[in-house]
């Protein structure tokens, strides 16, 4: 068989396979075991983050197996190419957290340039920690080749005296030890029975909505983001997907004939109504904006509105995507808020049929008698868990979960911290006070540089027992575990001449969630005149990648996209 033969079937890797002149390119495809049948079938780039340094992606050179056996079977010429991974869990609470959305970027970077710099026709993208999904998913909007998401799946749950635990339980037992309620030797006990294998963390924080997300985008089939990591069925849904992508190369089925202004509406539909991390905020909005799609901050506010919360997961609730998976998953919730007209059933998916096609085809009836999953006419809240806040401390917007009371309204003095570690430092000394409200600022997307996660704050103070009585607010993140009334994402953010750059320590601040309101108590005439007697400091990093990014992002209001053709602004 020869390879100088040009072939018309529109497929991009003929510019490296076909005609005497890539007789050199070819050359180097065989030293790699390639042979002629390979290089005239469709090239598939199957991106793979696996590492040793996080057990939600230390399984995935396995996943990424099953799913090259899937390629190789449909006929695909399947390529395997590495990117990088950040394990926000271990690197929580510390300066390395800086490092996490940063990943998302250069993840989305990586895997766009290998497909781009080596012809790929096509792409399975692997994910595993938190900030792979969506850095895939970006990455597969700005190829727009066809492309398959498949998540690695989610770590069971861990048994600690009778009860499921999580690493979530871990954090919020160092703020118990601090307090009294809990003994070192407990708290290592529980640290030895959370983390019982491999897979990304277990209740509905940020790796697991952004992988319920991926199903209801389009961009993943149904039924794929809940077998759990270590399961037969994660290995079959990992080989689907291998035979799916060759599918959508056949039908030139690419992510912009998937996207649309309803399959992100779905998106925010489902999230609100299980309760899923604040992160999808910023990455469904980095998500529409790469994908040229108008969403605006204020639409998660308004459909949470109308959504009713029916799941009940961690970290509000007890249990985890394992319990979510024996219950048939995600497409048991999507049954129920399609019956209930709460998302559009003819959004498009990656398997060619719509979500209510999909629905029908898989036979999903959204039956289920589960304590922590209801039916839209007896929900947990007759709205949804997001809430975007607005007022003279956040102009541009604030994100919150509830995942307690949705009738909260707090007002107390500020505590101002510069940075979480001065923050924490508080808490742990046990300074903090009923009707406290932590003010960290400095920790956006350009003043951290990066927007930490402080899962470590927040869950010290709901572990001393401060779930209800203290607010904190933040430019910076939270992880898809915090709970209680944390208020992230401030907008604009300190380094950018926000409000909250101007909070006083005893400034009273009010966190009202019915009004959708976040506000200190001061005049406008007192901001402005603060405002014009603030100057930024100057930035952390003066080189090096926090440096290079902490100039490049935008507004965690818009999803703090660095990608210069992106909606910014």
């Amino acid at each position: 068989m020869s390879n100088s033969t040009e072939k018309d079937d529109g497929l991009r890797s003929r510019e490296v396979t076909e005609g005497p002149e890539r007789a050199p390119h070819r050359a180097m495809f065989r030293a790699m075991g390639f042979d002629d049948d390979d290089l005239s079938s469709p090239m598939v780039g199957v991106a793979n983050p696996a590492a040793d340094i996080t057990p939600c992606n230390v399984h995935l050179d396995d996943v990424a197996g099953a799913a090259i056996d899937g390629v190789n079977e449909a006929g695909g010429m399947p390529i395997e190419f590495g990117t990088i991974t950040i394990s926000d869990a271990i690197s929580m609470g510390t300066e390395g957290m800086k490092a996490s959305l940063i990943s998302r970027e250069v993840i989305a970077d990586s895997v766009e340039l290998v497909a781009f710099g080596e012809r790929m026709d096509a792409l399975v993208t692997v994910a595993g920690c938190d900030k792979n999904l969506p850095g895939m998913m970006m990455a597969a909007i700005r190829t727009d080749l066809p492309t398959v998401f498949l998540y690695g799946g989610s770590i069971l749950p861990g048994e600690h005296e009778g009860r499921e635990v999580t690493v979530q339980n871990v954090f919020e037992g160092v703020g118990a030890v601090a307090h009294g309620d809990m003994t070192e030797d407990e708290l290592v006990e529980l640290e030895h029975d959370a983390c019982p294998g491999a897979g990304s963390c277990g209740g509905m924080f940020t790796a697991n909505t952004m992988a319920t997300i991926s199903e209801v985008l389009g961009l993943a089939p149904l039924g794929s983001a809940s077998p759990p990591a270590e399961s037969p069925e994660r290995y079959e849904v990992a080989e689907g997907a291998g035979e799916l992508v060759l599918d959508a190369v056949e039908n030139d089925r690419k992510p912009s004939d998937i996207l649309s202004r309803e399959s992100f509406e779905n998106a925010i539909a489902v999230q609100v109504a299980m309760g899923g991390s604040t992160n999808a905020v910023l990455h469904l909005l980095a998500l529409a904006a790469e994908a040229g799609i108008d969403l605006d901050i204020d639409d998660f506010d308004e459909i949470s509105r109308r959504t009713p919360k029916i799941a009940n997961l961690q970290p509000g609730g007890t249990r985890v995507m394992k319990d979510l998976h024996d219950e048939g998953g995600i497409p048991v919730v999507l049954r129920r808020l399609l019956d209930g007209g709460y998302i559009h059933g003819d959004a498009m998916t990656v398997t060619g049929r719509t979500i209510e096609e999909e629905l029908d085809h898989l036979g999903v009836s959204g039956d289920s008698d589960a304590d922590f999953l209801r039916p839209v006419d007896d929900p947990f809240h007759e709205e949804g868990a997001i809430k975007i806040l607005k007022g003279n401390l956040s102009p541009d917007g604030s994100v919150l979960k509830v995942t307690g009371e949705d009738k909260f309204h707090h007002s107390g003095p500020a505590r101002v911290f510069e940075n979480e570690e001065d923050a924490m430092k508080y808490v742990q000394e046990g300074g903090i006070e009923s009707g406290d409200v932590i003010v960290i600022r400095n920790e956006g997307p350009r003043g951290g540089p990066g927007m930490r996660e402080m899962l470590g704050v927040t869950a010290a103070v709901v572990g001393q027992g401060h779930e209800d009585d203290v607010a904190l607010l933040t430019d910076g993140r939270f992880s898809g575990a915090t709970r209680g009334p944390m208020v992230g994402h401030v907008a604009p953010e300190a380094r950018d001449g926000g409000p909250i750059a101007v909070v006083e320590d005893g400034d009273e601040i009010t966190v009202d969630i019915p009004n959708r309101e976040l506000s200190v108590d001061l005049s406008e005439e007192e901001l402005d005149a603060r405002l014009n007697d603030w100057e930024p400091d100057a930035p952390r990093y003066d080189s090096g990648v926090l440096a290079k990014y902490g100039e490049t992002f935008g507004s965690a209001a818009n999803g703090a996209v660095t990608n210069p053709g992106a909606k910014r602004e």
